[in-house]
């Protein structure tokens, strides 16, 4: 079991993913935008972050930027999941340091694949 961050605006995606990740065995945290997932991150530590790039204020760029390069928060796996699908978004997210980038809505035996990817842990 890990604890997952949702950054994601929308209370629809982030109810759906919340059900596929506690269905999954996982602890969710959740944040409605950028800023306070990023202090939400800094406080809770944890195992990895699902990041919306649309969202309020701060986009999911430069959220993603700001925790790969803090020092409490740069081994935290960021997982860009997003509408914003084309390959220049998926490259530029890679970029600002996300360790992979799905696009919405993700089948639930990709997503789990991909998180268990990134916390190296079978499935």
């Amino acid at each position: 079991m890990a604890r997952i961050l949702i950054i994601e605006d929308s209370p629809t995606d982030t109810a759906v993913l919340t059900q596929v990740l506690e269905r999954n065995g996982h602890q969710v945290l959740a944040s409605t935008s950028a800023e306070d997932g990023i202090e939400v991150c800094k406080r809770e530590k944890p195992d990895l972050v699902l990041m919306d790039v649309v969202l309020p204020g701060m986009n999911g760029f430069q959220a993603t930027r700001a925790l790969a390069r803090d020092a409490g928060t740069k081994e935290i796996p960021v997982l860009i999941v997003s509408t914003k699908g084309m390959e220049t978004d998926q490259a530029w997210g890679m970029r600002q340091g996300a360790k992979g980038y799905l696009v919405k809505p993700p089948k639930e035996d990709v997503l789990i694949g991909e998180i268990n990817r990134l916390l190296g842990t079978a499935g």
